[in-house]
């Protein structure tokens, strides 16, 4: 059976209630140290519950309990800085990218070219970082919630990424609360954060939106997308097609 981190807290009723730094911090902190030591870890995001790892073997189990095909790489946790020390994109694209982040204040993920040099990789295995990206792009998805962006901010400052994907079945759904996931996915997960309903739950099992950076082409239509679709016309003169 899995830890969980919220024995003796308070209940959080929702992803995007507010929570006490301290409380964050100690619960993000806690599940870093798991996934740090070859673990695999259940947490909540805005866009929907996600199931993480950092070393070869977690990775291996978070693809064999989601029964989903490496030809789906897993994306990376990150933040705007994350994404500009790290994506291979023009300044005006990063503009766009930060805008969206600090402006329209949705979540989305980015994929583009990377640098494989960058000190975060140094220590990455190999077949981590192979499941991980795709003909040469890295998938980095960003602001989606508050338990997303800690566990950006402290895998930045210890310089060793989170890797992962949505909690659930392959092609069954994202899911949005943590009593909702699939009992063989929840059994691969050594510690779980339940924070309740994850804010942009939704009917159709939709989890974040993500944009090939290149030529702005919709890898994957997710939460927002109207909105996100909406602001990169209004801002940028930049339409988002539905993939067909």
């Amino acid at each position: 059976m899995a830890e969980t981190t919220t024995v003796d807290e308070p209940v959080i009723a929702r992803t995007d209630a507010p929570v006490p730094a301290e409380r964050l911090q100690r619960d993000v902190a806690r599940v870093l140290n798991v996934v740090y030591g070859g673990g695999i870890a259940i947490i909540p995001l805005d866009v929907a519950y996600a199931i993480i790892g950092h070393r070869p073997q977690a990775i291996r189990g978070i693809f064999d309990a989601k029964q989903r095909s490496y030809e789906k790489p897993s994306g990376m946790f990150g933040n705007w800085q994350m994404s500009r020390d790290i994506h291979l994109l023009p300044d005006e694209k990063h503009d766009m990218v930060r805008t969206i982040i600090e402006e329209e204040r949705l979540p989305f993920s980015v994929v583009a070219p990377f640098r494989q040099d960058h000190p975060i990789f140094a220590e990455v295995d190999p077949f981590v970082l192979d499941s991980s990206t795709k003909a040469g792009t890295l998938d980095m998805l960003l602001n989606a919630g508050i338990v997303h962006d800690e566990v950006a901010r402290q895998s930045y400052e210890r310089l060793a990424p989170i890797f992962g994907s949505s909690a659930n079945t392959s092609l069954k759904g994202s899911k949005y609360r943590l009593g909702d996931i699939e009992e063989r996915v929840r059994e691969a997960a050594s510690i779980e954060v339940d924070y309740g309903l994850s804010k942009y739950a939704n009917d159709e099992g939709r989890s974040s939106t993500i944009i090939d950076f290149r030529d702005f082409s919709v890898v994957r239509v997710g939460v927002c997308f109207d909105r996100l679709q909406a602001a990169f016309k209004t801002r940028f003169g930049v339409m988002l097609e539905q993939p067909r």
